[in-house]
């Protein structure tokens, strides 16, 4: 009986398991109503600076093919800015300061919560670092309503997006690629259409997982194994190689004291560094340095030690990641990548601006 009792309250309180499968991505993330046109739309809008109040921000500004669909920047410039990625800057005297998170990469964004052996609901697509909206269509908009981003100082944040739609219908080029009457969710549905395209399924990973077994070098390989021994994949699993998660892993956001954020997708790292919800990591050496560190502060904090450390998932306490695993990890890393991305960018734009 109290042996019974032992083996029940160890399982109730017990960690719960992470899923730690990883796979490949699905060749294709095109939806059946993603039309050439409506992805030929989609595509002059996201180049297109008529989206922003302040009319000299498109989406591409802050996430351009020259830059992995990122701007290579650790944070960055939205309104009152000039130049693209790490070269952009602040107009003199603008009143604006650089947002403080990251700018992620929008290639393969639309497998966003992909899960391994469960549906897939693009609806609910977790977007921002803070997973605080869902689908591709929706985080569309949040950028035009931003005053920091793509609004400044022209409009307020509800006159945002009507203004945008106003401004659309005065084109006469947009009144006919539109077809129909141009509303604010015909704009988003276009940009979503068409960012399903900016996919990477044909890593050297996805090509051996698929069964080319000469896709991935012996090291990468090695690096895989690697990889899932350290405890990495209990967050960075699934087709995405991330649970899309809310996870503490001591960091804090500057401008609202936040301590969880979302596992990034480790897809495609060899474009777009700096890393970290902050940008604060350089490099992949630092990110795994970081993690080393990490690993000591989450034993000390889970062994009742410093608790003036901020709060740690306690998935933590499950990694093993040793020196050694570090090349091997990083050689991993390097098969998730591919440089098999349309990184084209239309000549002109129906606005005329640049």
């Amino acid at each position: 009986m109290l042996t019974t009792l032992v083996v029940i309250l160890a399982a109730a309180t017990a960690e719960p398991q992470a899923n730690t499968q990883i796979e490949a991505l699905p060749k294709s993330a095109a939806l059946p109503g993603d039309t050439p046109a409506k992805i030929a739309l989609g595509r002059l809008l996201f180049f297109d600076p008529i989206l922003s109040a302040t009319r000299d921000v498109a989406c591409a500004t802050c996430h351009h093919p020259q830059h992995g669909w990122a701007d290579g920047r650790p944070t960055p410039l939205g309104v009152h800015a000039s130049g693209i990625g790490p070269g952009r800057k602040l107009i003199q005297g603008a009143p604006f300061l650089p947002l403080t998170r990251n700018t992620p990469t929008i290639l393969n964004t639309a497998f966003n919560g992909i899960e391994s052996g469960k549906p897939f609901d693009p609806s609910q697509s977790p977007m921002f670092w803070d997973n605080r909206m869902r689908s591709l269509e929706a985080q569309a908009l949040a950028p035009i309503r931003q005053r920091e981003e793509m609004r400044g100082d022209v409009c307020r944040e509800a006159e945002a997006v009507p203004a945008l739609v106003e401004r659309l219908k005065s084109i006469p080029e947009y009144v006919k690629l539109f077809q129909t009457e141009i509303t604010a969710d015909k704009v988003t549905q276009a940009i979503a259409a068409y960012e399903r395209t900016l996919i990477t399924p044909d890593s050297p990973f996805d090509l051996f997982m698929r069964g080319d077994k000469s896709a991935m070098t012996a090291e990468q390989q090695q690096g895989m194994a690697a990889f899932q021994k350290a405890g990495c994949a209990l967050c960075h699993n699934g087709p995405m190689l991330s649970d899309y998660k809310l996870h503490a892993i001591g960091l804090t956001d500057s401008a609202t004291n936040r301590t969880e954020f979302r596992t990034p997708s480790l897809r495609n790292l060899k474009h777009t560094d700096p890393y970290m919800h902050h940008g604060g990591s350089t490099s992949l050496d630092e990110v795994l340095l970081f993690y080393d560190r990490l690993m000591d502060q989450a034993a000390e904090t889970f062994e009742g030690g410093d608790t003036t450390l901020p709060p740690l998932d306690p998935l933590l306490r499950q990694m093993n990641m040793l020196p050694e695993d570090h090349a091997p990890i990083k050689a991993f890393l390097e098969s998730l990548n591919s440089d098999n991305y349309d990184k084209s960018v239309p000549d002109r734009v129906p606005s005329g601006l640049k």
